[in-house]
């Protein structure tokens, strides 16, 4: 029995795959989404099961199921590894996606490649679910390369629009530069530990923590180096700061795909692949301290963005990034509870915010830009209730889900001695007050006001179908809810028991701890920044609504930089782009085309064809011309046999 529960979790997302693909034509569109639907339910009901036997009835394992790799010292299976840390991951990964699944029933309900969309929806899935139950490193680095894949799919689905394509390729660029580090950090670990399996890795840890390899001439404490490594794969899944410029661009794909990716998949992956990876993250503190300053930069940086964006996905898509730097700094003082709760949280909250903001937007006809919206929340009203509850969450307001985990997050950085972790706490308060500021600006631009639509939008702007209310009312009750149902196994103290082993954390670095311990005040400034930051938004928004315009105007150099990403992608591609393409286009050209081709195929070609030409014109028809020419002939056969005869 728990065998088909843990087979049916993991493998039902690729049955549905495969039957919407391979005969989405022969069976329709409607029994494709049914199918795939119907599957994605089973998954997310086996995860549960799951999750209440591994984590409360304490029956963590490893099912193998085959030998895939047997090649001298490279021994892998192909094994499900559902410990604690793998439910909760399998949990929200299978809700998240069995929610959008339904969504996407009515939200893409006029496109004409329905089935197509719901395979690679199914597909995605399957990835992260290989990815999340990985028993050793190459499983992972399986599903890391399938979501990375399906990412690409997914945001150029429509791709008729040329933007989209460009977004997907760049999503694809930006996460192979990680990969990189990924696969080297891999081939790092199997050089120091000879094995890619978990469990071999975990419990010789502690004996490597003073080995070092020769890397680049150089020689580095070999844990440190790996973890770097693998760290670089992590920035660029999870969107860190640097690796990150992929993430709002990938708002181009259909919002369904917004909701997954940022929300339970693949943005998640580096912050579970860090905490599966704690046993050698502990050994490793200076890249915790780097971590924990990586991820500040990118909470900070991430919110002063978003407080500037006019499209409605872009800003809840830069607040994915930033609550994705909470997450890496949490893991950076050894927070690992506290980050992988914050995953849960997030999930279900942000998934909340991206499918509500579709429903604003199937609202709108398609509109996405807030200042062409306003006066919407009594035509919409279920829409306006379920963003105000992810909007909440999101803020840290107590009660409601991210609260429990953010809160903590910030408590548990205080509470760790060293500039880095307190250069992260204070960064973490202010991207507190941010988020709080942008997650109102967007309610009350798109809800509150006078409508700024024109007449006949506003005419026909209706409430979304129940096919796409019912999986906000399941994500809205786990942003509402799931904080406090949760905080005591997750960070609380019951989490010894709740985790088991599958979080390391030396006796010297658990913050969670000690972050009981912290000054009230300390604990409560995330909550008092984040309700200024609400009334400063309800102020500026509602209130003095010309204001912003002239803050905006005042401090024109810091809100262009601000709109414009702190113009990230214009140093890319001033820097790396524009180069390339020189580069490329020389080598085409001069390399490829004038060299290898002129000298090489093309070149030879040619002479034949030249030489072809000249000798034709001996073809005259004239025989004295040929008469004289057998004579030559004959002259220097006598010649050249007298000068060999004589020699």
């Amino acid at each position: 029995m728990q065998l088909q529960l843990e087979t049916v979790a993991v493998f039902a997302p690729l049955l549905g795959a495969a039957v919407a693909g391979l005969f989405g034509r022969k069976i329709g569109d409607r029994a494709a989404n049914l199918v795939t639907c119907a599957l994605m339910l089973a998954s997310a009901g086996c995860a549960v099961a799951l999750f209440n036997d591994i984590l409360f009835l304490h029956h963590p394992r490893t099912v193998e199921l085959f030998t895939w790799i047997s090649s001298g010292a490279l021994n892998v299976s192909w094994a499900l590894r559902f410990d604690e840390l793998a439910a909760v991951m399998v949990t929200v990964v299978t809700v998240v996606s069995c929610c959008v699944h339904f969504y996407s029933i009515g939200y893409m309900a006029h496109d004409k490649a329905r089935a197509r969309f719901t395979s690679y929806l199914s597909l995605f899935t399957f990835a992260m679910l290989m990815l999340v139950t990985a028993d050793n490193l190459v499983q992972l680095f399986f599903g890391w390369e399938g979501v990375g894949l399906m990412s690409y799919l997914l945001i150029g689905f429509w791709n008729e629009k040329e933007s989209a394509n460009n977004a997907a390729i760049k999503a694809f660029v930006m996460n192979r530069i990680g990969d990189f580090g990924l696969a080297l950090g891999l081939m790092a670990t199997f050089f120091l530990f000879h094995s890619l399996n978990f469990d071999y890795i975990f419990a010789h840890a502690a004996e490597m923590k003073d080995a070092t390899i020769l890397f680049l001439g150089h020689g580095f404490n070999a844990l440190d180096l790996i973890c770097a490594l693998l760290f670089v794969g992590a920035m660029g899944k999870s969107a860190q700061l640097g690796l990150h410029t992929w993430l709002p661009d990938a708002m181009e794909g259909p919002t369904p795909v917004s909701a997954l990716i940022h929300a339970a998949t693949m943005v998640t992956a580096g912050v579970f692949m860090v905490a599966r990876m704690s046993p050698l993250y502990e050994y490793a503190v200076p890249v915790r301290m780097f971590i924990t300053v990586m991820g500040a930069l990118t909470a900070f940086i991430a919110a002063t963005i978003a407080v500037t964006q006019f499209d409605i996905k872009r800003v809840i898509a830069y607040s994915t990034m930033s609550q994705l730097g909470y997450m890496f700094f949490a893991l950076g003082v050894s927070a690992y509870s506290a980050a992988i709760f914050h995953l849960f949280t997030h999930a279900f909250f942000k998934a909340l915010l991206f499918l509500g903001s579709g429903s604003v937007i199937h609202a709108m006809g398609g509109e996405q830009d807030m200042r062409k919206m306003g006066g919407l929340w009594k035509k919409i009203p279920q829409t306006y209730v379920l963003m105000w509850v992810g909007s909440l969450a999101l803020a840290g307001i107590p009660l409601f889900a991210g609260y429990y985990s953010k809160d903590m997050i910030l408590e548990a950085d205080f509470s760790k001695v060293g500039d880095a972790a307190h250069f992260a706490y204070w960064l973490g308060v202010a991207a507190a007050f941010l988020t709080a500021f942008y997650s109102w600006r967007m309610i009350f631009m798109t809800f509150h006001g006078k409508p700024r639509a024109d007449h006949h939008t506003m005419e026909h702007v209706h409430e979304s179908p129940f096919v796409m209310l019912a999986p906000l009312y399941v994500l809205g009750a786990g942003a509402a809810f799931g904080g406090w149902a949760f905080h005591d196994y997750f960070v609380g103290e019951g989490r010894h028991a709740f985790w088991g082993k599958s979080l390391f954390v030396l006796k010297g670095d658990n913050t969670v701890a000690m972050a009981e311990r912290i000054p009230y005040w300390a604990a409560h400034v995330p909550v008092a920044v984040g309700v200024i930051g609400i009334l400063v938004a309800f102020w500026l928004y509602m209130k003095a609504t010309g204001l912003p315009a002239k803050i905006a105007a005042a401090f024109r150099p810091i809100y262009k930089l601000l709109f414009n990403k702190w113009y990230f992608d214009e140093i890319y591609n001033a820097a790396g782009v524009v180069p390339a393409f020189i580069i490329g286009k020389v080598l085409w050209k001069t390399g490829d085309g004038k060299i290898i081709d002129g000298l090489g195929p093309d070149g030879v070609a040619k002479a034949v064809a030249r030489s072809s030409r000249e000798t034709s014109k001996l073809e005259t028809g004239y025989v004295y011309h040929y008469a004289f020419a057998m004579l030559l002939g004959v002259v220097a056969f006598i010649t050249a046999y007298i000068f060999l005869v004589q020699s």
